[in-house]
């Protein structure tokens, strides 16, 4: 092998090795009989998730730096730090990052949006991330229950609207 060759193929390594890793990505969603208004009030503003997901025993809100910011506590007492990065009402979505916590992901993003008509809504709950500390099939295992709890929640709560 030629020293140009070799050069070039430890460089396109280099190039590998120093790339970025794809981040992981968890959809789920939740179709529910209810008209999408009614499913969208019920998810409520920032802090509501309180309200209908289990897994949050409590939600502060407070405002830092012009972005809504809660703290959820959870279950066993551990706290989660998130922002909302937008929200769009009449499009029924918001997008949120998480800050700090317990989970094994990081640089993660989620968007929950309800689309639908009449009396029939969909939940589409997605996020992207990085494993932390963990697989990246373990830290998808812990979104996607995290995701499938607050929807199976989402959709029994509507049924008793």
């Amino acid at each position: 092998m030629t020293f140009r060759v070799k050069t070039l193929a430890l460089a396109a390594a280099g190039l590998v090795a120093a790339s970025p890793a794809f981040a992981i990505e968890v959809s789920k969603s939740a179709e529910i009989a209810a008209a999408p208004d009614s499913v969208w009030k019920m998810i409520g503003t920032f802090c509501d998730i309180q309200n209908w997901h289990p897994a949050v025993k409590k939600c502060e809100l407070k405002q830092d730096g012009g972005k809504n910011v809660r703290t959820l506590t959870l279950p066993d007492g551990a706290t989660l730090v998130e922002e909302e990065v937008s929200r769009d009402d009449d499009k029924m979505s918001y997008t949120y990052k998480i800050l700090e916590g317990p989970l094994p992901v990081e640089n993660y993003e989620s968007t929950i949006s309800v689309s639908g008509s009449g009396d029939s809504a969909t939940v589409d709950w997605s996020g992207h991330f990085d494993a932390k500390g963990a697989s990246d099939d373990k830290a998808s295992e812990v979104i996607g229950g995290i995701y499938d709890a607050g929807l199976a929640s989402l959709k029994e709560k509507a049924g008793k609207m």
